[in-house]
This record gives structure tokens, sequence and C-alpha cells, in this order.
């Protein structure tokens, strides 16, 4: 049994009593972490804040320098930090064209090398013999960040870097359900940061930890990525101090395959874009609109794909999928695809849970799905794919953009031109052609609608770390 602890000011903490993580994979535990408390919040706030004043003045070249450091630190304990993805998420270390434990962590290397080069200069307004106006980007505090079940690591890094880089100090809760790599992160980061600039602490939902960040005083700016319920509750939780907020909510994003395309290559990409991590990604493609004259092929063939996929334990070699991260969400699937069943779908793949040990279930393709139907209404963040079938070009973008999600969106075309022109018209805050959800450390990502408030990533993520300050120097 693994057990990890508590960083908060620079040290290893317990708690009075550890809580167990599960694989899915077996269903078993593997590790026991700290059961922390709201008083553990309080230190680590407590931390943080003391940091702050020193860290913020630190020279950005050292700043800099640090945060390379931390990439250095995740590539030199990567073989470590990918057992523990794989442990805690289910995920293969390979994983379906490479989608794995692997990319999570070597992802998060990328991320921090290229966060740790971004830089905030400062902008000159006006400069003449009567003034200059310059504007400057400041850190703003302490940032709380609250991390998800489906990429712990990469995810907690996407948030931890740009406020360190900043000039911020961080207080970080990673979900209950993956906290084991995060906890191990911040045992690593606190070998080079300075004490109490990166804080990291777990606790179970009903300890109401996550809630008691919402509201703290003591936290400046909330950075969150996760459901769209609970992304509403920490909004109103945050006004009571007017927190600056970043939220990454749930998406269901809709791809649109046109008549054009090569059905054998198109397929495959299709397939990769939606099953990767199981479907347990904010921007998988999650509704797919085929035109009519390619639908009944196109369902065939991926179909065909979903049951030659290697489905089992990610620590195997081999594995392309592993299980649903938890019980809960795997039965949530199982609800949505009877559903889709009771209403008239056509279940090409898949459609049950795989018997025996661990959160397995089948990849799944439903066919003769509709709008309306939960599964496609619905996010279903597992291992399923609801194809519908279109023929009029405008309406299926009015059915598309029919969401209340607005996370990404693809158009699927060898006429890249007209490709890119529907896609302008897609209500989301990132659109592919050709792609879905391949995202980069210097391209801005979030979503409109209910699917978040915000970006992440190059300039404009790292800007939302900031306060904007005018300074006005009168030359005569």
């Amino acid at each position: 049994m693994e057990r990890f602890s508590m960083t908060i000011g620079g040290q290893a903490v317990a708690a009075s009593r550890a809580y167990a993580v599960i694989n899915p994979a077996s269903g078993e535990a593997f590790a026991q972490v700290p059961a922390g408390e709201v008083a553990h919040l309080d230190a680590a706030v407590a931390a943080a804040r003391a940091a702050f004043p020193t860290w913020s003045r630190t020279a950005d070249s050292e700043r800099q320098a640090l945060v390379h450091a931390l990439a250095g630190l995740l590539e030199t304990n990567m073989p470590e930090l990918m057992q523990l993805v794989t442990k805690e998420t289910g995920k293969p270390l390979g994983g379906l064209n490479g989608v794995g434990a692997g990319m999570e962590v070597g992802g998060a290397i990328a991320w921090t090398h290229v966060t740790a080069d971004l830089e905030l200069p400062v902008e000159v307004i006006q400069d003449n013999a009567e003034a200059r106006i310059e504007v400057h980007r400041k850190p703003l505090g302490v940032v709380g960040s609250i991390t998800p079940w489906n990429w712990p690591l990469m995810i907690a890094i996407w948030h931890i870097m740009p406020a360190l880089r900043a000039g911020n100090t961080v207080v970080l809760k990673p979900s209950e359900l993956t906290p084991a790599a995060t906890l191990r992160f911040g045992e690593l980061a606190n070998s080079v940061l300075p004490s109490g600039v990166l804080n990291v602490i777990s606790a179970e939902r009903e300890a109401g930890v996550g809630e008691a960040m919402a509201s703290h005083p003591g936290i400046d700016k909330i950075v969150f990525t996760g459901s769209t319920p609970t992304g509403r509750r920490i909004m109103a939780s945050a006004a009571g101090n007017l927190k600056r907020l970043t939220l990454e909510l749930g998406g269901n994003d809709a791809g649109i395959v046109l008549p054009d395309v090569d059905l054998k290559e198109v397929a495959g990409k299709l397939f990769a874009v939606t099953f990767h991590n199981n479907g347990q990604t904010c921007a998988c493609l999650k509704r797919l609109y085929v035109h009519d004259s390619i639908y009944e092929p196109l369902c065939q063939e991926l179909a065909r794909l979903a049951r030659a996929a290697v489905v089992g334990d990610g620590l195997h070699e081999g594995t392309q999928l592993g299980p649903v991260q938890n019980d809960q969400q795997r039965n949530y699937v199982s609800e949505l695809v009877e559903d889709a069943r009771a209403h008239g779908a056509r279940v090409l793949s898949g459609g049950r849970a795989r018997p025996g040990a661990g959160y397995f279930y089948a990849p799944t393709v439903l066919a003769d799905v509709t709008d309306g139907m939960r599964v496609v209404d619905e996010e279903q963040f597992g291992p399923v794919l609801p194809v519908i079938r279109y023929s009029d070009i405008d309406e299926v973008i009015r059915r598309a953009n029919d969401n209340p999600n607005g996370l990404g969106g693809s158009i699927w075309s060898q006429d890249l031109a007209k490709a890119a022109q529907l896609a302008l018209r897609l209500e989301c805050g990132s659109a592919w052609i050709n792609e879905h959800g391949a995202i980069q450390p210097d391209a801005p990502f979030g979503g409109v609608k209910q699917s978040g408030i915000g970006v992440e990533f190059g300039h404009y993520g790292l800007e939302e770390y900031t306060s904007i300050q005018t300074l006005k120097i009168m030359k005569s």
C-alpha cells in the first residue's frame, strides 16, 4: 500500500486519519492519502499568503528558472508518475494512439517548459512630452486550484504553472478520487520551491474543503476544471470577496462529417478523438453528425474499430482503453445507453459493462439516435459515441449549436475552405478541421455558454492570473 502526505508550508503533513485510493482496473485500494479538513485548508492558505510577498517580488528570471526546474523534476520522475496516473485513473501507460499516462506526464513537462518561457511585458500606451502611461500585469495573490479525476496531473500543471509564473502562490486540492500523483508532485516541487509557494491538500468530498476554498476570504482566485453544476456553485460561493475565476466546465462537443470525406481514413481519426482516455475528456468528440449518404458505412466502420479495441488493465502492455474511472460514472454511462436502447437506438458495438473486477465498459457505438435522446443531449463522459444522421448542412449546424455547452466542435471534410467557414458558425470556444480536441500550450482554450469562463494556455491564459495596474507618469 503506497502512502502519501499533504504539503503545507513546505512540510509534509498528515491528517488524523487516511482514506483509500482505488485502482479502477481492479476495484481495490492501492494507496492511502490524508483525509484533510478545513483546518488544513486554513493552514495552507496562511502559508501561501505568507509566501506571496517574497515570491511576487522575486526576480522574473528566477521565477522562470524555477518553473523550468519543476519541468525537470517531472521528467526525472516520469516513470513513477506514469505508474501513479495509471493506477488512479485507469488510463493505459501507452493508450489508444499514444494517449495515456505517458502523454499525461509528457504533456505536463511540455506545458511547464512553454509556460516558463511566457512573458508579461509592460505595455506603453503613451510616451510623449506630457506623460508616459504604462500598463503593468501584477499577480493576484493566492490562487486556489481544484482539479478533476480524468487528467489529474496534467490539469494540475495547467493550473499551477501559469499561477507561479505570474508570481502567485497556490493552494491545490485534487479530486478525492485521484490525489496520488498530484500529492507526489507536491512533494517533489517543494524540493525546489520556497516554502508556502505551492501547497497541496487532499480531502474527501464530505469534508467540504472544496466548498470552503470557493468562499475562503484568503484566496484571491479560483481555477476549476470539472462539471458545470459544480462550477455554478463555485461561482456563487466566490462572490463573497469577488474572487477572480477561470472555469473550464463540461463539454458535449459535436463533430459534423461532410459527404466528401475518405470514409476509411476519417473513421480511424473519429474513433481516436472520441474514445481516447475512454471518452473521459472534456474536449472529446461526444456527438457525431454524419451525412445521410455515408451514414451506414461510417457507423459500421466505427463499430468495427470499437470491437477491435484492446480493453484492459492500463499497466499491461498493448492496452488501448482502460476502465471507467469510478463505478458511479460507469453506472451513469450504462444508464444513458439503456435509455437510448429503449428509445430505438441500434447498439452496433458494446452496450454493456464487462463482468468481473474493475469498472470496465465496452466501447459502444450507437446508430439511429436522435437529438432529444439523453445520450445525445447529455455529456456521456465515457466510452460511448452516438452517431446522428443529417441531410441539410444549415440544419445540422443549428442542431449542433442547440446545446447549453460550448467547449469544442469540429468539421470533417476535404474542402478546407468550406469546412473553416462552417466551423466559424459553431458556438464553441475551440473549433477544429479534420481533428478534434487537439490543444497546445501556446493556443488559448476555453468554453462559451455553459462550458466555462475565461481561457487557459499561452499569454491569454497567463494574463488571467494577473490584475492590470495603469501607471501614469507626468512629465510636465
